[in-house]
């Protein structure tokens, strides 16, 4: 419930034990705790819960102001597309106590705490809002031994080997759960939050969420030879599939719970800054929660490779390899000569050498690059085209009849998706990779044929004209 470790539990169970003896519900309990660490000073004279919530009480006083006039140094690639309220987020992060470096890609749009397309090393810190509400979000694309031109050739074989195979929706589940080793991880046993939800992980394993994720076919048009494995993909056109998902409810339930402990602990930060409370990695909660995360990268990780695999034994064409990438994660990197953690919330690893994947949107391309390693970016590069406006301002401008004509103008067939995902509420893909091009070399450039999104409830996000 995030109970500090050590003597807070002790006497929680003591109350909860002395409730029980009263005659109250377990139900009961539970909440009367969770209001008790939520505002224990509102509980100090309860006679059943006053012991508990006056040692939270005393653990609660604020802190000493926190020190937020030193800026750590930061750089910005493409200042002149990323609106005021993310370049405020980011100059709040660099002013943290903790923090070591920062930089903001040029896809960068507001968030929670960090802005999204922002990249932030710590000293020996984990923000949860800085890594993000759907913990360890990631891109997954497999090319296969076969030319795009079998898309038009065999269209309806590729739609049915989408519907048939994906799931996408906040609370969307498989009837019958996917099998992966993922779901024999001890951790689903050993960690304290992150077991209350293995039932429900273990359902929604291989479906994705809603908003911007997605499954699509498309064209990869390969400009230089690609290592892959063990195999060198060489120049030329290739069908691809490519997936953007996450680690679902888990992700979501694990960041919101361990950043309301960040919070809690953090009371002396000012109100604009408490997104970016912060856990120290040797302390229990910033332990548990780094165990979350990394649990959840497996997870995500492991959605995809059952979306792939579902639909790669669907279509039975030969894979030449794969290439996946998280862009929601943190990570224990060598920063400016120390040891930093990395947060990349809606960034991309971009180290000398490492592949990645940066789609664009339904209808613009997305890109396979590889890092150049550029210590200014803290080795990072943008996550996508980055939004240029607000999921409801795009349900109010655009119309679908609109968008229908302007997929099919561009060749790309949408299964289905939300009006608040149209090709215009997003930056231009092509401006944002020029304004990062000392971070990447695009390798090859993907080009969407077949979408499917979550419709968002929304029936008129269903095109077909056959």
């Amino acid at each position: 419930m995030g109970f500090p470790r050590g003597k807070a539990i002790g006497l929680a169970l003591a109350a909860a034990q002395a409730a029980a003896q009263n005659g109250d519900e377990p139900q009961t309990i539970r909440a009367a705790l969770q209001a008790v660490l939520n505002a224990p000073s509102a509980h100090a004279d309860d006679a059943v819960y006053g012991q508990i919530a006056g040692f939270l009480v005393g653990q609660n006083k604020p802190d000493a102001a926190y020190r937020l006039d030193h800026y750590a140094p930061y750089r910005i690639w493409g200042k002149a597309q990323i609106e005021q309220g993310a370049l405020t987020q980011m100059e709040h992060a660099v002013r943290l106590p903790v923090s070591i470096r920062g930089a903001l890609m040029p896809d960068a749009h507001q968030g929670y705490g960090l802005p999204i397309g922002g990249v932030l090393a710590t000293h020996n810190a984990v923000i949860p809002y800085a890594v993000g509400v759907d913990i360890a979000c990631r891109m997954r694309m497999t090319i296969f031994d076969a030319s795009p031109h079998v898309l038009e050739q065999k269209r309806d074989k590729f739609r049915k080997a989408i519907e048939a195979n994906t799931r996408f929706g906040t609370g969307e589940t498989w009837d019958t759960p996917r099998q992966h080793p993922v779901m024999d991880d001890p951790a689903w046993r050993e960690h304290p939050v992150a077991r209350q939800f293995k039932d429900t992980a273990w359902k929604q394993l291989g479906t994705s969420g809603s908003g911007n994720h997605f499954v699509e076919f498309g064209s990869l048009d390969v400009r230089e030879a690609i290592p892959v494995g063990d195999a060198v993909i060489e120049p030329g056109k290739y069908l691809a599939l490519l997936s953007h998902s996450g680690s679902r409810r888990l992700g979501y339930e694990m960041a919101n719970h361990y950043t309301q402990i960040a919070m809690n602990s953090r009371k002396a930060l000012p109100k604009d800054y408490l997104h970016l409370a912060w856990l120290d990695l040797d302390g229990s909660a910033g332990a548990e929660y780094w165990a979350a995360m990394t649990l959840a990268g497996k997870y995500a990780s492991a959605n995809h490779a059952i979306i792939h695999r579902q639909i790669v034994d669907s279509l039975r064409f030969d894979v030449l390899g794969s290439v996946e990438n998280h862009h929601n994660f943190a990570w224990k990197e060598m920063v400016d000569g120390v040891e930093a953690i990395v947060h990349r919330k809606g960034a991309t690893p971009a180290g000398k050498g490492i592949l990645g994947v940066i789609p664009g949107s339904m209808s613009a391309p997305g890109f396979l690059v590889r890092g150049k390693g550029l210590p200014e970016s803290i080795n990072s590069a943008a996550h996508g085209a980055g939004r240029r406006m607000s999921r409801g301002e795009a349900l109010k401008r655009y119309e679908w009849p609109i968008i229908h004509r302007k997929l099919k103008a561009e060749g790309v067939e949408l299964l289905s998706g939300g009006l608040d995902e149209a090709p215009g509420a997003y930056k231009d893909i092509r401006v944002v990779m020029a304004e990062q091009a000392d971070l990447v070399d695009i390798l090859a450039e993907f080009q969407p044929r077949l979408v499917k999104m979550d419709p968002g409830g929304k029936k008129p996000g269903y095109f077909r004209e056959d």
